[in-house]
């Protein structure tokens, strides 16, 4: 059975076979990326350090991610999918081991790195192997089976972080995917060998790639000096001035190679440009809270790692029903200002947190968190349904890409801010030794500085949503 097309491949068989390895490994990659913020407190005072360093351990497998996934996309079609696929399952499950066995937190954050780089392996390919393999009636079905593997995933990691922390040690977070690869390693080795490409040259931008990867990792770089001093040091002059000679250099290349790695033509249409915006703000604004979250809750409350997993797993849980609620209002009774409405609940959320840090008040922080993830959802089913929609049908897959290339930078930002944030809030008040030893005062003051800025970045996605629907409105 083949697909149409100059640059089709063979659908693998068997085809639910292929596609539940293809579910594995996303739900492996997406608990990966959110198990660590459980962690973070545990791995920062394991390893006695601050958590301007700690964070690299989730900031630096974000951005890996990030920078990496347009560029397997592209080399996808030399190597074939299966084959980049393939081996990046098997690149994830060794980066998991190393993880597990790292004796420091450089070698960690090294390690994080190799197995983000599978990681982006898989994400960029997940899409595009089940929409090869599934016949075009059954496309909706298979693209919400990947969408309620995310939602699963994203369910799973708090919860398994704060168990498997409490019970054996932040080591076996990733030591957890070591059994798992070995079985499904050779499964995909086995299926996806038939999975032939036809193409005879790869068509990669690159010098395009190289800015690209170089300006994102910089820009986490100089973010991650101003965590360990908040300060224009001669470090973050470099890597700031780095960062920002890489980014006009990835911008110029864009615009004059012939086959770019992203053609930023597509961002002057504002139907399009506009909830992509949102979209990183709000993913920046919800990873604050992630990153500070469990620093609050040990701290100021004495919560383990295991009852703090229990308190964000209220997020993805509301998540995994909202979304689709979300979704059907905007299929059934179509609105353009759904994603406004919904981070205007969010934001406000978020600054009705912020005062129940403050005052410490744990069950009515755990309750607010209900109203900001219904806000989250309203925001990101039509959001999302938005962007997809808002370029001709032959640029959905560089929608596609580029919607999740802006979701991650969004949390990797969100993760580095946060630290700053944290070290910022915390020597405010004259405070500079490890985070989880400040007084309570002192700790919840921090929180609630980066919730209510949290809540600031929502309500100005809020603005980017509005002016998106003011366009869609004077169309009609």
């Amino acid at each position: 059975m083949e697909l149409t097309g100059p640059h089709s491949e063979e659908r693998a068989k068997p085809p639910r076979l292929v596609a539940f390895i293809v579910f594995v490994a996303v739900f492996m990659a997406v608990v990966d990326g959110s198990v660590v913020n459980i962690a973070l407190p545990t791995i920062t005072t394991y390893f006695g350090v601050n958590v301007g360093l700690s964070q690299w351990v989730v900031t630096g497998y974000l951005v890996t991610m990030t920078s990496l996934l347009l560029i397997f996309g592209r080399v996808s079609e030399y190597f074939g999918r299966g084959r980049v696929f393939t081996a990046g399952f098997l690149v994830f499950t060794l980066g998991s081991l190393a993880c597990g066995l790292a004796p420091s937190l450089p070698a960690l954050v090294f390690f994080r790195v190799i197995q983000a780089i599978g990681g982006a392996m898989l994400f960029s390919l997940s899409s595009a192997i089940i929409y090869q393999l599934y016949p075009r009636e059954e496309l909706g079905k298979a693209m919400g089976y990947i969408g309620a593997t995310v939602a699963i995933g994203s369910i799973a990691g708090p919860v398994l972080g704060g168990i498997i922390v409490d019970t054996l040690g932040w080591e076996y977070i990733f030591l957890i995917n070591v059994p798992i690869g070995a079985v499904f390693v050779p499964l995909a080795m086995h299926y996806f060998r038939s999975m032939k490409f036809t193409r005879k040259a790869i068509r990669m931008d690159w010098i395009g790639a190289f800015f690209l990867v170089t300006f994102m990792v910089l820009l986490i770089l100089t973010l991650s000096e101003l965590a360990e001093n908040f300060a224009l040091t001669m470090p973050v002059a470099v890597t700031g001035g780095v960062f920002l000679a890489s980014l006009a250099g990835f911008i110029i290349t864009q615009r004059r190679v012939q086959d770019p790695l992203l053609d930023l033509s597509i961002f002057r249409f504002l139907k399009f440009s506009l909830p992509v915006l949102a979209t990183f703000l709000y993913f920046i604004a919800l990873f604050m809270i992630n990153l500070v979250g469990p620093f609050y809750f040990e701290g100021v409350f004495g919560l383990p790692p295991s009852q703090v997993g229990l308190v964000f797993l209220i997020m993805p849980l509301v998540m995994v029903v909202g979304s689709p609620i979300a979704g059907w209002l905007h299929d059934n009774h179509y609105s353009p200002y759904y994603p406004m409405a919904g981070m205007v609940i969010a934001g406000i959320s978020m600054f009705v947190l912020a005062g129940l840090a403050i005052r410490m008040e744990l069950l009515l922080i755990i309750a607010i968190f209900f109203p900001m993830t219904i806000g989250s959802a309203l925001f990101q089913s039509p959001n999302n349904t938005e962007i997809m929609s808002a370029l001709p049908a032959e640029k959905v897959g560089i929608a596609s890409s580029i919607s999740a290339t802006v979701r991650n930078l969004g949390m990797a930002l969100g993760a580095s801010l946060g630290s700053i944030l944290l070290v910022v809030g915390t020597g405010f008040s004259g405070y500079s030794g490890p985070v989880l030893e400040a007084n309570n005062e002192v700790l919840a003051f921090a929180a609630a500085l980066i919730m209510a800025l949290s809540g600031v970045l929502a309500f100005i996605a809020g603005g980017v949503s509005f002016a998106r629907a003011r366009i869609i409105t004077k169309e009609k």
